[in-house]
């Protein structure tokens, strides 16, 4: 958990505000000692708690706010980061800036989420973990998600916002990017140059990554997936998420990632999450703005299968089903 510096409040939502094409096409990065795009370093996405994965309805097709919108979203994100930030041990992050983005989903371009089709309403309703509102009953360990037990957050998810750890930092070797992130413990390890793909047998939590460079872009290929009912497309531990459902996705799932300096502390992020089997429009699109703050620092996270959460919701649930009825007790 870290607090963005001061310096990018200002600053850097300038920087954020200019994701456009030509600026990126007039900005010529620096490059590595072995010639690629130089994309390394710490690109915390704080700055991202105030933007919801989903657009709030009163935005329409609006995907920046007006003046006045951005006004008041501004006053509250404000008002949120004091009411986390204030306690003698902060509860969350702080956003820090609010920006005009009206949500990470830019397609389709309401910014909602997908429909499921009639085969991903199935999977939905096979879906198990404490993001589910209508569950009540918590038994096994497959009761709960891959984030409840401190497995993954899996992907999509993993490259969007939480109320805390958000870092991501990233490394490059000759012939490999490898991406950091701070929640939950992952290290995705990409290679740039021609590497046969996996056998679709071999399944991972992570998907396996491929990468090339396109000019000054970087495009991140990922399949097999593994695992999509105990992962999930998303939940509401991303901020602005669908309410009280887990949305699957299929081990067929493919993820186009792409990666674009756009200013010396700036760069565009992409990301195409494409599931016929699970999403009535096949696809849909994420896309943000990432600030270099190398100031960021990234600790261990050390939550572990078989912390005590998931033992203390078994032991809960049971009780609670062993004494319907009984009143609980005042936590005021």
């Amino acid at each position: 958990m870290n607090q963005p510096t001061l310096a990018l409040t200002a600053a850097g939502l300038a920087i954020a505000m200019a994701m456009q094409v030509a600026h990126a096409a007039d900005y010529t990065p620096p490059k590595t000692a072995w010639g690629e795009p130089d994309i390394r370093g710490s690109w915390p996405i704080n700055h991202l708690i105030s933007v919801p994965l989903v657009r709030p309805t009163q935005y329409g097709d609006h995907a920046q706010m007006s003046d006045d919108e951005y006004a008041k979203a501004q006053a509250a994100t404000k008002a949120r980061d004091s009411r986390f930030q204030d306690g003698a041990i902060p509860a969350a992050d702080a956003a820090g800036q609010q920006l005009r983005q009206t949500s990470l989903i830019v397609d389709p371009p309401n910014g909602q989420f997908p429909a499921l089709t009639d085969y991903g309403k199935k999977l939905q309703e096979a879906m198990h973990g404490s993001y589910r509102t209508d569950q009540t009953v918590f038994d096994k360990v497959e009761d709960f998600s891959s984030w409840d037990r401190c497995i993954t957050r899996g992907m999509p998810v993993s490259m969007e916002p939480r109320n805390y750890n958000n870092g991501i930092r990233i490394f490059q070797a000759p012939g490999y990017v490898i991406i950091s992130l701070e929640m939950a413990h992952e290290a995705r390890v990409i290679p740039t140059t021609p590497t046969a793909p996996l056998a679709p047998a071999i399944k991972q939590w992570m998907g396996e990554s491929r990468g090339h460079w396109e000019g000054n872009t970087l495009v991140v290929e990922t399949t097999n997936f593994g695992h999509g009912l105990i992962t999930g497309m998303t939940s509401s531990g991303v901020p602005g998420s669908p309410p009280a459902k887990l949305y699957p996705s299929t081990d067929n799932m493919k993820i186009v990632e792409r990666f674009t300096r756009t200013g010396a502390k700036s760069m565009d992020f992409e990301m195409t999450v494409i599931d016929p089997e699970v999403l009535a429009t096949k696809s849909f699109k994420v896309a943000y703005p990432m600030l270099l703050d190398n100031s960021y620092e990234m600790y261990e996270y050390a939550c572990h299968e078989g912390n005590t959460a998931v033992r203390n919701y078994i032991e809960t649930s049971r009780y609670e089903r062993a004494h319907p009825g009984e009143k609980k007790p005042d936590t005021k």
